[in-house]
């Protein structure tokens, strides 16, 4: 392998990783433009291992916007990112695909619209799928696989609410 194509993987490898970042600072700062906005055109999301929806990136911005309501406090860790690229038409490093760990402390709202304790928290494992696009690389596919989920005590199952 050449430098100049060590050097464009590195670049790549760095391009990818800041835009997984960006996908978690979207959700947990409630940006729901610049979540739209890491998606390709017919880029989907698919939540419904959390029980939430799966759609394009406008559908699920909209669900995510009114779930996280419940939620005033998030902070996404997504961590352990595998990152491999894969070929489209023939060209090498124009698609890829991360598998990441993540863990999702969250807080409630409270009555009077401040934060209540105890906490929410899940954690499992997203499938990105990024295309290299004339804007940079964005999410053709974000799969949300949810492993488990901690919520305060009285809390049923049914009335767990749906986090992303």
């Amino acid at each position: 392998m050449t430098q100049r194509v060590e050097l464009a993987t590195v670049m790549d490898r760095l391009a990818v990783d800041g835009l997984i970042t960006e996908y978690a600072v979207a959700v947990d700062d409630g940006d729901w433009a610049a979540y739209r906005g890491l998606f390709a055109p017919r880029g989907r999301a698919d939540y419904r291992s959390a029980g939430g929806i799966e759609g394009d990136a406008g559908q699920v911005a909209g669900w995510l916007a009114r779930s996280m309501e419940l939620f005033p406090m998030r902070q996404h860790l997504i961590v352990n990112r595998r990152l491999s690229f894969e070929l489209l038409e023939q060209d090498t490093g124009d698609t890829a695909r991360v598998r990441a760990d993540y863990v999702n402390p969250m807080r409630f709202a409270g009555h009077d619209g401040g934060s209540t304790a105890p906490d929410f928290v899940c954690g499992g494992r997203y499938a990105f799928a990024l295309v290299r696009t004339p804007d940079g690389w964005r999410l053709r596919e974000v799969v949300v696989q949810e492993k488990w989920r901690r919520a305060p005590e009285g809390l049923t199952p049914a009335q767990h609410p749906s986090p992303a």
